[in-house]
């Protein structure tokens, strides 16, 4: 319970990753409110006990992201740990690629975390404690091929984790990025399932691609990143701040 009596707010938090580490939040003894754009699973991970309260909304909209982070404290408290997990990924060559698709990753991956952490981060200073974690991807340490306006997104997420980690680091706040590798996620088995059936090739052989970069020989578990999660939310992880924590298996 080493989080206990901690207010934890999860973007992102009905499936995949953010489900997972709304989870394990929870049960290190913190109050977690978890957000997102689909009412469904937000109520299933209540219902479950991965989560304590939940909110609709989009974290490209600033204001509505203020209002639900502030129903979130009336109702459990002062938020001290903030995870932004929301994130969506559009796909095709760079030549094809729409202007419209950068901005949409630019909102989505580097907005939202900057609309959340600006609504967190005074109190936390005040408080002299906070933790901030983002949960980027390898695809902000390197770069992947058809993917170039996630990429881009990403690596923005981890310089704004490392600028922001060097402001906060004397002010008892931490912040970080997990970065994980492809992951066994809804996000991703719709993936293999699309570039399956317009290649025609079996799923599996798809999966094989993906996995190619990685020692592990299989994709990464949402839990294994939820552990990497706690740990920087953890007392022992003081001392860790403008850090990117790979859970890839061995990618890079």
């Amino acid at each position: 319970m080493a989080l206990a009596g901690r207010h934890a707010f999860v973007t992102g938090g009905g499936r995949g990753i953010g489900r997972a580490v709304a989870a394990v939040l929870s049960r290190a003894g913190a109050a977690v409110t978890v957000i997102g754009r689909s009412e469904a699973p937000l109520r299933e991970a209540v219902e479950a006990g991965d989560a304590a309260g939940c909110g609709i909304a989009d974290v490209t909209d600033e204001a509505e992201i203020r209002r639900q982070m502030a129903a979130a404290e009336a109702a459990r408290g002062p938020i001290a740990i903030l995870v932004n997990n929301a994130g969506s990924v559009e796909s095709g060559p760079f030549a094809k690629a729409d202007p419209s698709i950068f901005l949409t990753m630019w909102n989505v991956h580097l907005m939202g975390a900057v609309h959340a952490s600006q609504a967190v981060l005074p109190e936390m200073i005040e408080r002299g404690f906070g933790r901030i974690v983002n949960v980027a991807s390898t695809a902000g340490l390197k770069g992947y091929a058809y993917v170039t306006a996630y990429c881009a997104a990403k690596h923005a997420l981890v310089g704004l984790t490392r600028a922001l980690a060097a402001e906060t680091a004397s002010r008892g706040v931490t912040v970080n990025a997990v970065c994980p590798g492809y992951t066994d996620t809804e996000l991703v088995r719709d993936s293999i399932g699309r570039v399956a059936a317009k290649t025609g090739r079996p799923q599996g052989d798809v999966l094989a691609d993906y996995v190619r970069d990685a020692p592990i020989g299989r994709l990464i578990r949402p839990e294994e990143i939820a552990a990497a999660v706690l740990y920087l939310c953890s007392p022992g992880a003081d001392a860790v701040t403008g850090t990117t924590l790979a859970v890839a298996g061995g990618e890079l």
